[in-house]
């Protein structure tokens, strides 16, 4: 009995130790685990973006308005001064309008009079997490430190937003990219393994049409996925769909990042012959992802090194053009996360397609 035990077991880590992907990635992925996930939750939110104007074109600052705008330029918690980027507008409208662009997460409108009973008005972006009650923390310590004695007046443009309704959004792309890694990869190694693919080659269809085939199930899964995902949000976590158009937008964009994470999956999964040394890859791609991506915690509360690896994290621009859609309604916003998304998922088409039909030849 032992010696059939000894024997299982020589042969079992023999083999652990005969595959360097799988040694590499159960080393490494604990340690790039504790760097990313210690680094993107829980630093502090800087650089903020926020704008402040008063309340008619410039005549004269009021002496409340020059302190603020002081106060707020060199406002600071622990050692990091720059927790805003302040932006002076020359009046209330262009304030608003940089505000619906989409270019600052808060405005602060300041009366023109110089009394202490007109209030302050602060406008803020409370589609976040964190970012309102930081906004909303600094105006009023800027004003006290002043001397003020107006009232703020506190506007969330988009309604109080809970964390589950933040963080929902971005497990929608979770979703996708879980649904093509176990449903779309893992399937794709074991037809492989199986002969099954090698069996398509001896039919009419071309290699093309069964790259091109897989690619379109795993979209329709992934699609499927992320789509349960978003009903979930609006009956359990309680988001709201504000119109038909944006039902139809959040569906296109579902869509379009099912196509690309689909055809990065099979990419992947074209390079690997055991699905141990697949699941291992793609499960530290995954983490640095959804990591990355702003899903759980603001990107603003990100090192710098971090925030470089967002610029081009297609989740990233998933999640906030969702997020614009679902939570403020807004669909302006997601030009420039449209764009991205199509110039990955174009990207990661060809180089699914051109992996996989060297896998096929």
């Amino acid at each position: 009995m032992m010696r059939g035990a000894i024997a299982i077991f020589r042969r079992d880590f023999k083999k652990f130790m005969g595959n360097p992907v799988i040694i590499v990635m159960t080393l490494f992925m604990p340690i790039i685990y504790l760097i990313v996930f210690g680094n993107a939750m829980g630093g502090t939110i800087t650089h903020i973006p926020i704008g402040v104007a008063q309340e008619e074109a410039f005549g004269d600052e009021t002496p409340l308005f020059l302190a603020a705008v002081d106060g707020l330029r060199h406002y600071h918690m622990d050692d990091n001064p720059q927790i805003f980027d302040v932006t002076v507008f020359s009046g209330e409208v262009t304030a608003k309008k940089a505000f619906a662009d989409g270019r600052v997460m808060a405005i602060a409108i300041f009366p023109m009079e110089v009394s202490d009973d007109r209030p302050v008005r602060l406008y803020l972006d409370s589609s976040e997490y964190m970012i309102p009650d930081l906004i909303q923390s600094g105006v009023s310590s800027v004003m006290a430190q002043s001397g003020a004695k107006n009232p703020l007046q506190v506007s969330k443009v988009y309604g109080d937003i809970d964390y589950i309704q933040f963080f929902g959004v971005g497990v929608i792309v979770m979703a996708i990219f879980m649904t093509t890694m176990m449903g779309g990869g893992i399937g794709l190694i074991r037809d492989r393994e199986n002969g099954i693919i090698e069996g398509y080659l001896v039919t009419p269809v071309k290699r093309s049409s069964i790259i091109l085939g897989i690619i379109a199930s795993g979209t329709v899964k992934a699609f499927m996925a992320g789509f349960i995902i978003f009903l979930v949000d609006i009956f359990v976590a309680g988001v709201t769909v504000h119109s038909m158009e944006t039902f139809l937008m959040v569906l296109a964009v579902l869509f379009v990042i099912s196509i690309g994470i689909t055809s990065l999956v099979v990419s992947f999964s074209s390079r690997f012959s055991a699905q141990q040394e697949y699941a291992s890859v793609v499960a530290f791609l995954n983490l640095i992802l959804f990591m990355t991506s702003g899903a759980f915690y603001p990107v603003l509360g990100m090192p710098d090194w971090l925030r470089w690896i967002a610029t081009i994290n297609p989740e990233y621009y998933a999640i906030h053009a969702l997020r614009s859609l679902i939570l403020r309604g807004q669909a302006a916003l997601i030009g420039m996360d449209l764009l991205a998304i199509f110039i990955f998922s174009g990207i990661a088409i060809a180089l699914g397609i051109t992996t996989y039909r060297r896998t096929l030849e």
